[in-house]
């Protein structure tokens, strides 16, 4: 009971500050000098969760005759488990990807450390799995890119203890050069090859050259996600479990209109998880307008909540307004807390919905600075508007602890030259414990019943 009251006391009594923070000069981008190995050796190898007890590994190969069989087991060297996958490959202009392989493992223990081999030659990998019940914690950065900021946000988040990393769109920065694929492939590889990366894309991966190329080609072929073992039709929206907790990512540039796909399967795996009372909590992303971020990009929102975790951005798209399709559904929903990217900055504002301050709204959270190289977006609105609590133009991570199925833990932790320095953080208290879910029970329940 103390501990709810001193978090209610937190989000209330919080005033709104902008950090006294001289910024560092902005960092060149990286230029990774080319390891010369074997061609039939694995490259840029990240892993993701792949359901129940299963992960997919992936990683590429310059040899197109390699195998696709992935040798694991819990002791180094000692492989007692193989498993053969699948593969792709995609041409781009003048440019050809290697042969691209995508290997699901398992069944695996959780919170268990396995050691394993790609394509039957090359260097040992570990991984670790996430745990099977609360607390879980989930690294959170948007706008990765590959620059010096890059590889701070990388080594900050390398030291922090999670389990899973939510990256919520524009990755590599590639911009249809597609090398620049190859080369964020190799240096995430460290941090993505040890713990799950659960990613949903971005204006920055849609490449797409009309008549000639069809978008996503390169994010699709490189970064599949669960979208196949969560009945998806598509990479672009997907779903997952961990630890208990619901995990759905939507996609804006799929069709969202009431009458979409996209639309109906988002009601329809809430409708099963509402129905199992799977009522836990969650995020969802969502891409909003101008009067939340007070600049001329459109940001990332992520709506931590009590059924699961969302991610998803909201923009106006073929068929409809996204955000004016989704929203109500959210809110609904209960949602607790959003994260937001695309907007080269961190934010976080009070419990708001539509514009406003509501207390059975989202607090909102834009974390759009992994580290690109387009730098920070620095002008906020002036005088800082009522709903938002702090804010600061800087790089850096996020880190969100799941306790337990009513409470969180958030912190944000700026790039302070090569040190994290924890700025911000906040105990989020779930609506389950404020009236608002049993006030919108009957909305929510006519919402996912409605045709």
């Amino acid at each position: 009971m103390g501990l709810k009251l001193i978090i209610t006391v937190l989000l209330v009594v919080s005033v709104t500050a902008t950090a006294d923070y001289i910024r560092p000069p902005p960092r060149k981008a990286l230029h990774l000098s080319w390891d010369s190995k074997p061609s039939s050796y694995p490259q840029q190898v990240h892993i993701s969760l792949a359901g129940d007890k299963h992960m997919r590994i992936t990683w590429v190969t310059d040899d197109n005759s390699a195998p696709s069989v992935v040798e694991y087991g819990t002791l180094p060297g000692r492989y007692d488990s193989i498993a053969e996958g699948e593969t792709t490959s995609y041409s781009y202009l003048f440019y050809s990807s290697g042969k691209i392989h995508h290997t699901v493992i398992g069944p695996l223990e959780h919170n268990s450390v396995y050691f394993y081999r790609c394509g039957g030659q090359g260097p040992e990998f570990q991984l670790k799995t996430p745990p099977a019940q609360f607390p879980i914690t989930f690294a959170v950065a948007g706008d990765l890119g590959q620059t010096g900021w890059t590889k701070s946000t990388l080594n900050h988040i390398d030291q922090c203890k999670y389990d899973v990393q939510l990256l919520p769109g524009d990755l590599s920065y590639a911009d249809y050069i597609q090398h620049r694929w190859d080369t964020f492939g190799r240096l995430v590889e460290p941090l993505a090859s040890a713990k799950p990366w659960m990613v949903t894309q971005g204006n920055h991966e849609v490449e797409n050259i009309p008549l000639l190329k069809d978008g996503f080609v390169s994010y699709n072929s490189r970064w599949k996600m669960p979208f196949e073992e969560s009945g998806s039709s598509s990479n672009l929206y997907y779903s997952f479990e961990v630890a208990g907790v619901h995990v759905i990512m939507l996609g804006s540039y799929a069709d969202s209109d009431v009458y979409s796909e996209q639309y109906r399967w988002l009601k329809v795996s809430w409708l099963l998880q509402f129905l199992k009372g799977l009522m836990l909590l969650s995020v969802i992303c969502r891409k909003i307008y101008q009067r939340w971020t007070g600049k001329g990009h459109l940001g990332w929102l992520c709506y931590f909540m009590s059924h699961g975790i969302i991610v998803m951005r909201l923009i106006k798209v073929k068929g409809g307004d996204m955000m004016e399709t989704m929203e109500p559904l959210l809110y609904a929903a209960s949602v607790d807390l959003v994260f937001a990217g695309h907007v080269h900055a961190y934010e976080r504002s009070k419990r708001v919905y539509n514009g406003r301050v509501d207390p059975c709204g989202a607090v909102h959270i834009t974390i759009g600075d992994g580290g690109n190289r387009e730098g920070l977006a620095s002008k906020y609105i002036d005088p800082q508007p009522q709903w938002s609590e702090f804010r600061e133009a800087s790089f850096g991570h996020g880190e969100l602890k799941i306790v337990n199925s009513t409470h969180a833990f958030w912190s944000w932790h700026r790039n302070d030259d090569d040190e994290p320095v924890k700025s911000d953080d906040i105990w989020i208290t779930s609506l389950v414990s404020s009236g608002c879910v049993d006030q919108k029970r009957n909305e929510l329940s006519h919402t996912l019943m409605t045709p």
